[in-house]
């Protein structure tokens, strides 16, 4: 197709003849800029800001990972659970997403309103099946709707993976999800208006040899009240504080079984090796900056802590704890800013 130049460009060529000979690579076509327009879409707006998405991806990391334990040794089996999206839709868009019928599990988000609906592949929900039955975890070739029985199954598994999902959450609410009951066809499973927007954990399931997926759709109108708390901000904050307060009673508890060397220090002297190896029961030896009387140092490991007082309980040696060495730390202080007070 011939091109066809421009009025400029003609005056430009004009131009660059009169001046002498041009170079062919010197001519150039004259390009319009353009300004970037991006799309949005007014009938589907983004309500989770990037950050929240990120938040929301590192909080189901973590559930993931016990997930993974947990059906790992409940079935016996390798399984592995990892993220593989993070995604905000329509509710619609994830309704017509999943296949029928599958194994959708209501959960009740107390205590936040509303509900989130966990969905499992019906290959996954089969092999899980398998599995608990006695089988290789191969799972059904033609899938059905589930039986009482496998029902009540999944019921099981599905409880456990929320006491995963609890413990997930931790950081940034108590939360205590609640497996309401299991429908089988996604057009049952109405929890919110077709249009209102979602947030979806696509999780990429492996159950030895069969692949599948495990989607948590959580409406925004359920996790609306704790919007705010979805940034990296509040939750590295909040899991430094979650993990002092949760393991200080296990710390406590551990280091109570811990053995430490406790030494009652009558006093201090320095001595040549010749003079010790001179010592015979009977000797004296004088000590510095300690008359009879005074209390004794009870060090615990490499530390003053305590002045005590030596006695007897039975036939065996024994001292009286006296004060803390902060106790009495604390009240020289006081004298020494009594001291101060009476000069000034």
């Amino acid at each position: 197709m011939t091109e066809v130049l421009s009025q400029d460009e003609i005056d430009q060529l004009l131009t660059a003849i009169n001046a002498g000979e041009p170079e062919p690579e010197s001519f150039k076509p004259v390009t319009e800029t353009r300004r970037k327009i991006k799309v949005y879409d007014f009938k589907r707006p983004d309500k989770f800001s990037k950050e929240q998405i990120r938040t929301v991806s590192i909080m189901h990391d973590t559930f993931a990972r016990l997930t993974t334990t947990s059906l790992s040794a409940n079935l016996r089996s390798m399984v592995h659970v990892h993220v593989a999206s993070v995604d905000q839709l329509t509710y619609e868009e994830f309704i017509r997403s999943i296949p029928t019928p599958t194994t959708l599990a209501i959960i009740n988000m107390d205590p936040l309103k509303g509900n989130a609906i966990l969905e499992v592949d019906p290959a996954i929900t089969f092999s899980i099946i398998d599995r608990l039955f006695g089988g290789s975890g191969e799972g059904a070739k033609a899938q059905h709707e589930l039986t009482d029985i496998e029902t009540s199954v999944m019921e099981g598994i599905i409880v456990r993976i929320l006491g995963n999902m609890r413990e997930a959450w931790t950081t940034v609410i108590d939360l205590r999800p609640r497996l309401g009951q299991i429908d089988t066809n996604p057009q049952f499973a109405q929890i919110v208006p077709p249009t209102e927007m979602v947030v979806l954990v696509t999780l990429e399931t492996k159950v030895g040899e069969v692949e599948g997926m495990m989607n948590f759709c959580i409406p925004y109108l359920t996790i609306e009240p704790i919007i705010g708390k979805l940034s990296a901000q509040f939750w590295y904050s909040s899991v430094r504080r979650g993990t002092t307060t949760e393991n200080l009673n296990i710390l406590k508890e551990k280091l109570a079984t811990v053995d430490v060397n406790v030494v009652a220090e009558i006093g201090k002297i320095q001595v040549s090796v010749r003079d010790v190896l001179t010592l015979r029961p009977g000797d004296v030896i004088r000590l510095y900056n300690t008359r009879v009387g005074d209390p004794y140092s009870l060090n615990i490991g490499n530390k003053k802590k305590f002045l005590c007082r030596p006695g007897v309980i039975g036939k065996k040696m024994a001292v009286q704890i006296i004060k803390k060495t902060a106790e009495i730390e604390q009240a020289d202080l006081e004298s020494l800013t009594n001291e101060g007070e009476e000069t000034l």
